[in-house]
C-alpha cells in the first residue's frame, strides 16, 4: 500500500459521518436510506458520503431486489491497519537507535 493508495483512505476516514457510516455498516449491509434513519444525516449526504467511501476502496455496493445495499470491505482496512503499523515500527527503532545516541553522548 503506497502512500497513494492510503491518501484516499484516510481523507475518507478522517471525517466524523463517514466514521459513523462505517460503524454502522460494521453490524451490516444497510442502504443509504436505512442508514439515514440511524444517523443525524439526510439520506442526500449519506450517499455523497457512501461515494467517497467508496472510491477509497472501504465500502462497496451490492443490489438487492430494488434497493441498493454497502458492505465494509474489511481487506482494506486490515490494509490500511498493517500499513500503520509497519509504520509505527519504524518510527519505534528510529527512536530507540535516538535513544542509544542521546545516551552515548
Amino acid at each position: 500500500m503506497t502512500a497513494s493508495t492510503l491518501v484516499p483512505v484516510f481523507a475518507a476516514l478522517g471525517d466524523e459521518t463517514r466514521w459513523s457510516i462505517l460503524v454502522a455498516l460494521g453490524g451490516g449491509d444497510a442502504s443509504a436510506s436505512a442508514l439515514a434513519g440511524r444517523l443525524p444525516v439526510t439520506r442526500q449526504a449519506i450517499a455523497k458520503h457512501l461515494a467517497v467511501l467508496q472510491q477509497a476502496g472501504l465500502v462497496e455496493s451490492v443490489r438487492v431486489g430494488r434497493e441498493l445495499r454497502y458492505r465494509v470491505l474489511g481487506a482494506q482496512l486490515t490494509e490500511t491497519a498493517r500499513r500503520l503499523d509497519q509504520i509505527g515500527v519504524e518510527w519505534e527503532r528510529r527512536l530507540a537507535a535516538i535513544k542509544r545516541i542521546a545516551e552515548g553522548l
